[in-house]
């Protein structure tokens, strides 16, 4: 009886290895301007947020303007989801690191994520770059820090 329990775990541990999972939060990304609703990007949201508190990942929302790129980063700093590290990044003046809780992270991505354009779109400048923001979840250790 054992020895076909352990025939069962080995093929499990097989088929396991030839189907490659892809992480839950593999697919949370997004460009802005988009077409989703307010209410799925609310979802959206709250996805984010409990991946970032279950999972070694970050949240990042990029533009780039004729000044050039601002990065901003969500990344937990507790077990419960409560905190979180924000990392602005702005070619001009560096990086600026707070702490924040969960609700700004919370605002912050829903204001973001339903602008009908682009931060990088301002035509107020001779040169706009037309690039969309960009909205995507990674791993902590890819996010950058110049």
């Amino acid at each position: 009886m054992s020895s076909e329990h352990e025939r069962q775990q080995s093929r499990l541990r097989t088929r396991q290895t030839e189907q490659p999972s892809e992480a839950p939060w593999a697919d949370l990304e997004l460009t802005v301007p988009n077409d989703r609703s307010q209410l799925s990007i609310v979802s959206l949201a709250e996805c984010v947020l409990v991946e970032l508190t279950h999972e070694k990942v970050g949240a990042e929302y990029v533009s780039a303007n004729v000044w050039g790129a601002k990065r901003t980063q969500f990344i937990a700093i507790d077990d419960v989801g409560e905190t979180f590290q924000k990392r602005h990044y702005d070619e001009r003046l560096g990086w600026h690191e707070s702490t924040v809780s969960r609700q700004a992270v919370r605002e912050y991505l829903i204001t973001r994520l339903t602008r009908s354009s682009s931060l990088a779109s301002d035509r107020s400048h001779d040169a706009p770059v037309d690039d969309p923001d960009t909205f995507s979840v990674k791993p902590a250790r890819e996010l950058r820090r110049d």
